[in-house]
């Protein structure tokens, strides 16, 4: 693997963290934020263990939340609509409309999230629904 320390333009997921975390407990790394030098938009990778989901339940965004399923099968719910999207699905949660997701299944899910336009810095833009 190569180096990437000290390059501003490389963010790195910080695998050690997330082995040394027990399987049945949620990890999410920021990746990217207006905190980290973004002006446009946030990336986090997240790793659901089963059972688990959307810590604030169904919920609004002010942005856009797009997730991409990297491993597992997560189950969403955008208003009453639900599906089961599994690895390589791109998943588009529109601003201000109800949504959630959820592990159904007895392995773990990973995915990456982005949302657009960034939330300022210390404003999660995240409200229940």
């Amino acid at each position: 693997m190569t180096d990437t320390t000290g390059f501003e333009y490389v963010r790195s997921v910080d695998f050690a963290a997330l082995e040394e975390l027990p399987s049945d407990k949620r990890f999410s790394q920021v990746l990217l934020d207006r905190a980290s030098g973004a002006e446009h938009c946030t990336a986090a990778y997240i790793r659901t263990p089963a059972g688990g989901g959307s810590p604030e339940g169904m919920h609004v965004h002010d942005f856009e939340q797009v997730f991409y399923v990297l491993d597992g099968t997560m189950t969403v719910q955008i208003g009453d609509d639900r599906q089961e999207v599994s690895s390589g699905s791109l998943i588009v949660f529109p601003a201000g409309q109800p949504h959630r997701n959820w592990n159904a299944t007895d392995t773990p899910t990973i995915h990456l999230a982005f949302a657009a336009p960034a939330p300022k810095v210390g404003d999660k833009g995240t409200y229940p629904a």
